[in-house]
């Protein structure tokens, strides 16, 4: 009988090693249908899942509650499952090259409690070789065990996207890759328990790993496009928005807009492909400029607002700017990698008064991060500027008349608007007289 068998007969089990916002769903769906082993080294959030808490937001209290996941911080645990799904983050270093530490750190920790017969999925975001050349001889010095004849390998990238509540893991197609033809199968057949739209089979763990860094990199260069397009109408006095607005009308038009790029994926996984690419001898020319672009924008949007606090007849130092948004998107408490705070930075050479409120991130993990406190509604007000940061729905439902009572009084000529995600109407604004810019 075949492992697929035995797990979707109970008599094995899957565990998820990371419970992150990745980890996390795909535990608490599997476990819908079969037995799971959550895993995670961080056991405050072990409790917390045990609790009924989901930090993430991504399935709510009440289907954690619910689970039957095992939440543990226990290694030794991971000896119960058969089927093991890594899921850790894959940030990168200061110099912008792979941190692998995660990865290999989870590869090191289930090696010590990897059973023969077992399997091994990957769904971290990597450059094509890791799966096989750094990872599986981390599970092979650990366990002891062979590759090929006592356990195999596959690699199936996470494609979970934060705060999306429509596009969700078993909505959306899953690719899938393994070893061989048999533990392709079986990686298949075990995912296809969850996974509604069904799979794609890759035809090597390579080509998966690949795919996963190229659909990233895509989207990195289609917004550095219309980045670098806000930046030059800015110049012209064009509204971008309104120009991608027309644009769309046509039918293959790709409707991208100007932002700020953050987060653990597109803002990442770029430099994964980078990096190899150039460890071969290829120097990468589109995807390494799309990575400058979007990177040099918080710099770019902090000059905007110091440049309209200028023209508002604002006295720049000193002046209070109250951020709405700290995250690194709308409708998600996750703030990795958030550019926001690279504005906030930007902006301390001026000796400015940023203020920061968010209605989803968690104050703790903000100030942990990056050492900024979070502010109540009480400290929001007689603003010189207001940045919207992020486009929360709660900013969203926001009148004019709202956010005009966090400014300070006087004529709406001195009033400073930056709308980094377009929330307000171009029209409306300007016509009432406020000093507004949106990227």
């Amino acid at each position: 009988m075949s492992l697929y068998e035995d797990i979707k007969n109970g008599k094995e089990k899957i565990s998820l090693v990371g419970l992150g916002y990745v980890g996390m769903p795909i535990a608490v769906a599997f476990a819908k249908k079969v037995k799971v082993v959550g895993f995670d080294l961080n056991a405050e959030k072990i409790e917390a899942y045990k609790s009924g808490k989901d930090a993430t937001k991504e399935v709510g209290d009440e289907a954690i509650a619910k689970s039957t996941v095992e939440f543990t911080s226990d290694p030794a645990d991971l000896k119960s499952a058969k089927f093991h799904i890594v899921a850790v983050p894959t940030p990168i270093n200061q110099d912008k090259t792979p941190d692998l530490y995660p990865v290999e750190s989870a590869s090191e920790i289930l090696g010590k409690n990897l059973t023969a017969g077992s399997i091994v999925v990957y769904e971290s975001t990597v450059y094509p070789g890791v799966t096989e050349d750094i990872c599986v001889p981390i599970l092979e010095r650990e366990s002891g065990l062979k590759c090929g004849t006592d356990f195999k390998v596959g690699y199936s990238p996470e494609r979970i996207n934060p705060g999306d509540k429509v596009h969700r893991l078993e909505n959306i197609k899953k690719i899938v890759s393994g070893m061989d033809a048999e533990t392709l199968e079986e990686i298949a057949n075990v995912y296809e328990l969850v996974i509604e739209a069904g799979v794609h089979r890759a035809s090597c763990i390579k080509v998966a790993e690949a795919a996963k860094v190229v659909e990233n990199s895509q989207r990195d260069i289609n917004i550095a496009f219309i980045n670098e397009l806000a930046m030059a109408f800015d110049k012209m006095g064009i509204d971008t928005n309104e120009v991608i607005d027309a644009m769309n009308t046509k039918w293959n038009a790709l409707g991208f807009r100007p932002g700020l790029v953050g987060g653990h994926c597109i803002g990442v996984d770029p430099y994964y492909f980078v990096y190899e690419a150039e460890r071969l001898g290829y120097h990468s020319r589109i995807i390494s400029a799309g990575r400058q672009i979007n990177d040099d924008m918080p710099g770019y949007v902090g000059d905007q607002i110091v440049k309209q606090l200028v023209l508002a007849g604002k006295q720049v130092r000193d002046a209070k700017i109250v951020f709405f948004g700290a995250t690194f998107k709308e409708n998600c408490p996750d703030v990795r990698n958030s550019k926001i705070m690279e504005i906030l930075s930007h902006l301390q050479q001026y000796e400015m008064k940023p203020v920061l409120a968010d209605a989803w991130a968690d104050p703790a993990e903000v100030k942990k991060a990056y050492g900024y406190d979070l502010s109540g509604e009480d400290k929001l007000k007689d603003a010189d500027c207001i940045v919207l940061a992020v486009a929360h729905d709660e900013y969203r439902k926001k009148t004019i008349a709202d956010w005009d009572s966090y400014f300070k009084s006087g004529d709406n000529s001195s009033k400073v608007i930056i709308d980094i995600k377009g929330i307000l109407d171009n029209n409306e604004v300007t016509k009432a007289g406020y000093r507004y810019w949106r990227l």
